[in-house]
């Protein structure tokens, strides 16, 4: 899938070799979900129009614009590279030269992961292995502290999981795993997958 066709019908720039490394181990490299991924990611599993979708370690915006595109969700962008940031504003405005009106539902923050407020509204959240299990740790309990105080269902989709964000999940929160999504490539890389886990108020 040409990955330059979906920024150029989405008229944003995120295409491209990500250069440079973070000084902190606890911070990866970054790299963009491949379109094709996100699109038979977004074949089994739908997001609603009153959905708030976070992507941690958001890069240049991709997975924001991808999803409110389609379905017409709020997106907001955690990135600490104030590089990419700067990137993801820029697409910000080109996208909203293309799609009018849509533009106010899509919010970047410069931040680190842990450091980020979570909104009450938020409600899905994104993880492309952007950081050490610790850092991942200090995030979903700052989630849970937000469920605490405004009750809500909440669902984490993980592409390429480690397996130390699986473990955790799995034997130290109350998290459920609701779905897989498997990619052609896991059958030669069995991290090439989405998980969806799931927490629920029920």
């Amino acid at each position: 899938m040409n990955e330059r066709y979906f920024d150029g019908l989405l008229n944003i720039r995120t295409s491209g070799d990500q250069k440079g490394f973070n000084q902190s181990f606890h911070y990866h490299r970054y790299e963009s979900t491949p379109y094709s991924a996100l699109d038979l990611l977004f074949n089994q599993y739908e997001l609603k129009s009153s959905d708030r979708l976070v992507d941690f370690g958001c890069g240049k915006g991709r997975l924001n614009f991808f999803t409110n595109y389609l379905f017409h969700s709020t997106a907001v962008g955690v990135e600490m590279n104030e590089g990419y940031y700067a990137e993801a504003l820029e697409n910000l405005q080109r996208y909203g030269k293309k799609f009018k009106n849509r533009k106010d539902d899509i919010h970047f923050r410069c931040c680190l992961a842990e450091e980020y407020e979570i909104d009450p509204a938020d409600n899905r959240f994104y993880f492309f292995n952007p950081f050490s299990i610790q850092i991942f740790m200090k995030v979903i309990n700052n989630i849970l502290l937000s469920v605490e105080k405004y009750k809500r269902d909440i669902e984490l989709i993980l592409y390429y999981p480690s397996e130390d964000y699986t473990y955790f999940l799995e034997n130290q929160t109350a998290f459920d795993l609701k779905r897989e999504v498997l990619l052609p490539e896991s059958k030669h890389n069995p991290n090439e997958r989405f998980l969806i886990y799931r927490y629920s108020m029920d």
